[in-house]
């Protein structure tokens, strides 16, 4: 009964486990890829999906006049492509369509507050996502906020009523947000972004660009920013979660390029150093200042302080991420409990080298597991092996018990029946405890090895079951013992009363004397009331004159009797 109850309690304790959801997301690894004119061509099948879990391709643009996504036809024929090529490096990558990026400021505000035009733009965007294989939907916006959180509701409800009736899994639906919840004169939704968005790319600190600090030097895409209070990737991420937003909804921003300033003094080259303006190109591709470097030897140096890379060549000085910064900012988004990550863009990496030292950083975290959730995984597993190791303990041990319990009551009732056959126990010599062998070989289940207590010096001890329950041990002699192969004698006095006297340690000798000369047993008693050992019993005779009495008559006929009589005085206490 005990052990079916352990087991009930093991199965639900099983399914209680089994039902918890799981804690621990796994990270989101995204890049975002688009095309632009005035840059090299980069081909689809180019991308390195492997490195991804999801791949966003842009940008779709909306039409001024029916609101709805339009594309131009180099756009098409990509995005037509885009889903089927990138699967097959990685069949498992998510692709996402991301609208606005070049769309007319003036456009998008004007559909987000007529009900009208938001719906045409969802419908639409919603109908071309499906046409192109995509997975989900991406609105890249940073403009004007109004009508932004009514939009995100009827957008994710519609998503879902779509998902209900279609075959297809339900599209993701995020979007692009700037550095901070509040800008200027921008506040975003935030209550709406939770409820509505499954995560949120949050940008760069865009204060800290060149155009804006034309005669500083600056870390423009800093993690940390130690002369300011104002900007910093680090103050961006923390405003968002204190305002509401849950830092599972945010992905952190990881830059393929760098910007360039004009150095006063090239010798005066740190971060804050004079400059005389923006460097011509400005905003340089990760895969350009990677060839720059190499071209002219230049030395890079990582600031740590603000989590940036930067170098000079002559008056110009260039910032940017090197793979130092970006394992730096994984690690950081890890230790906040961010979602993942995002690449921008991913064409203009250099064969993938900061694409790959984001996803190996996180190789280090078990697969792209956060790792505040790390440390309650390997908590909690240990701790279920544990219950499951003790509950299945506690069965084994119970069921031992049970097992044990019936085996005791089997071979009680085999020694009952084998000491019937022995015979009556009571039968042997009544004045001394004595034990027929059949008896102990019954009591002892034939000196099986399950009785077997241990072993000294004269043999193994065995646990007996005597008929009224009691137990007792069993000692056999060995033959291979060294013990017990002399006869020995103890005093019946100490024995029957606890006396020990002077004369006790010559009792042997004494008493066997008496069992020659008289030829009786010392294991009987004597006496007219058979109350008197052999030893009390020549006393008596001998104290009465009758000594002659105890002696046995077929040893007097060949020796004098006074000899008897001398051994007899010997041995009492006279």
């Amino acid at each position: 009964m005990m052990s079916e109850r352990i087991i009930f309690i093991l199965y639900i304790l099983l399914i209680s486990f089994k039902s918890q959801p799981s804690k621990a997301q796994p990270w989101v690894r995204v890049g975002y890829f688009f095309y632009e004119e005035d840059q090299d061509y980069f081909p689809i099948p180019n991308i390195d999906s492997s490195l991804f879990t999801h791949l966003i391709c842009g940008f779709a643009a909306l039409n001024s006049t029916s609101y709805e996504l339009s594309l131009s036809d180099s756009d098409h024929l990509r995005f037509s492509i885009f889903t089927k090529t990138v699967k097959i490096k990685n069949p498992s990558v998510t692709t996402l369509l991301s609208i606005g990026g070049r769309t007319d400021t003036s456009v998008f505000p004007s559909m987000a507050s007529d009900s009208f035009y938001r719906k045409s733009f969802i419908d639409s965007s919603i109908k071309m996502a499906r046409l192109f294989g995509f997975e989900g939907l991406d609105l890249w916006w940073v403009d004007d906020m109004s009508n932004l959180d009514i939009l995100f509701e009827e957008w994710q409800d519609a998503i879902t009523l779509e998902a209900r009736n279609s075959t297809g899994s339900k599209l993701i639906l995020t979007a692009a947000v700037n550095y901070a919840p509040r800008i200027h004169s921008y506040n975003y939704p935030v209550e709406s972004i939770q409820q509505h968005l499954d995560w949120v790319h949050v940008r760069h600190c865009v204060d800290l660009f060149p155009d804006r600090w034309p005669n500083f030097t600056a870390a423009p895409n800093a993690l940390y920013n130690p002369s300011s209070t104002v900007c910093s990737t680090d103050l961006g991420i923390t405003a968002w979660i204190n305002v509401g937003l849950s830092a599972k909804k945010i992905v952190l921003f990881l830059p393929c390029f760098g910007f360039s300033w004009t150095l006063v003094n090239p010798k005066e080259n740190g971060i804050g150093a004079p400059a005389t303006g923006v460097a011509k190109g400005v905003k340089i591709r990760y895969l350009e200042i990677k060839n720059n470097i190499s071209l002219y030897r230049a030395k890079v140096t990582f600031d740590k302080n603000y989590v940036v890379n930067y170098f000079t060549i002559g008056t110009s000085w260039i910032a940017f991420d090197d793979v130092e910064s970006i394992q730096f900012k994984v690690s950081y988004a890890k230790q906040k409990g961010l979602l993942g990550y995002f690449v921008w863009q991913i064409a203009y990496d250099d064969n993938w080298v900061l694409s790959q030292a984001a996803a190996h950083e996180l190789e280090g975290n078990k697969g792209g597991q956060n790792n505040s959730a790390a440390p309650k995984v390997f908590i909690i597993l240990p701790i279920i092996a544990a219950v499951i190791i003790l509950l299945l303990g506690l069965v084994i041990y119970f069921r031992w018990k049970r097992k044990l319990k019936l085996k005791v009551q089997e071979s009680r009732r085999q020694v009952n029946n084998r000491a019937s056959a022995a015979g009556d126990f009571n039968a042997n010599a009544p004045n001394l405890a004595s034990y027929s062998f059949a008896y102990i070989e019954a009591a002892t289940n034939r000196f099986s090895m399950e009785n077997k207590l241990g072993e000294g010096g004269y043999g193994p001890v065995y646990k007996a079951a005597l008929p009224d329950g009691q137990q007792v041990a069993v000692k056999k002699l060995s033959k291979t013992s060294t013990q017990g192969y002399e006869d020995g004698y103890a005093p019946p006095e100490y024995l029957k009363k606890g006396i020990y006297s002077t004369k006790s340690d010559v009792y042997s000798f004494g008493v066997l004397l008496l069992q020659i000369i008289s030829g009786k047993r010392v294991s009987i008693l004597y006496g007219e009331n058979d109350n008197l050992s052999l030893l009390a019993y020549a006393y008596e005779l001998w104290k009465d004159g009758k000594g002659m009495e105890f002696m046995d008559p077929s040893r007097l006929k060949d020796h004098p009797c006074w000899k008897f009589l001398r051994c007899l005085e010997m041995k009492l206490p006279i």
